[in-house]
């Protein structure tokens, strides 16, 4: 009987072991950058992604009722190289970011009176705004340099290794992303769904989030691997993702919209890259 014992708890520390061998080989390793605010930037490896629509059939069949030029300007579908390896911001900038860098409070007040407004995504931030924090956090952090995504590395990011429509089946969507479906039509504190593949949170849903590139709807005709500029000037910026307000056929990696720089909106905040000085 002793034996018997001896026997089973060998066994057990055995498939014990073997288990967390597996779960520590096969786990996501997340090499990270914290600041002074408490912002967590991951980093994102180097590599190559088709960016724009590959099922095109599929995608318009998701709108409810498709305008001419519907979503051609995620066309035609381009392979694009990111040479370098960068930083992306876990989350979305929270109100409590901006009041530590800015010292001010945008938006209506609802969003700041609420238990739980440090971990909001700070938004009725237009870009111009977005640029400013910016500025000033530049000023205040010597140790990174910071700066608005561009269109292709918030792409890159919110596909983490996919190439379908989205990066998770639309099933289980709700488990990543707030929009109208699950969102009872309010922001949600970040970090609050799954993050993707990359260890980011939000990439899509919660809030709009603004690039620095302007928009234009035939830019995807200009980009070649290696050069992927967007326009040197515009009338409007680029946002991506998205919000808690959206339908779901709105809450894609590859789904563009834009809007004046100028006019914030209660939707709409941002998410920054952090670079070494």
């Amino acid at each position: 009987m002793c034996l018997q014992k001896m026997t089973c708890k060998r066994l057990l520390l055995l498939c014990s072991a073997i288990l967390m061998c597996f779960f520590q080989a096969n786990a996501v390793a997340l090499e990270t950058r914290v600041n002074q605010w408490g912002m967590t930037f991951v980093k994102i490896p180097a590599g190559s992604f088709y960016m724009g629509l590959d099922d095109f059939a599929s995608a318009l069949m998701e709108v409810p009722e498709p305008k001419e030029n519907e979503l051609k300007d995620e066309l035609p579908r381009h392979n694009i190289k990111i040479s370098d390896d960068f930083y992306m911001a876990q989350t979305e900038v929270t109100q409590q970011q901006w009041l530590s860098v800015m010292e001010n409070r945008p938006g209506p007040e609802k969003f700041w009176n609420q238990d739980n407004w440090k971990n909001l995504p700070v938004v009725s931030v237009n870009w111009f705004m977005a640029e400013r924090f910016v500025e000033e956090i530049n000023k205040l952090d010597k140790q990174y340099r910071y700066r608005l995504p561009s269109e292709v590395e918030w792409e890159y990011v919110a596909r983490a290794g996919s190439n379908e429509l989205r990066p998770v089946s639309i099933d289980v969507l709700e488990d990543y992303a707030w929009f109208i479906h699950n969102s009872g039509d309010v922001q949600q504190p970040v970090a609050s769904r799954k993050p993707n593949a990359y260890g980011v949170y939000d990439m899509l849903g919660n809030v709009w989030e603004w690039v620095d590139d302007w928009y234009a709807p035939d830019a995807y005709e200009k980009y070649t691997a290696r050069n992927s500029k967007g326009p040197d000037t515009g009338l409007s910026k680029v946002r991506r993702g998205g919000s808690y307000h959206c339908p779901v056929h709105l809450i894609r990696p590859g789904y563009r919209a834009a809007n004046k720089p100028g006019v914030a909106y209660e939707v709409t905040g941002f998410r920054l890259i952090a670079e070494t000085r």
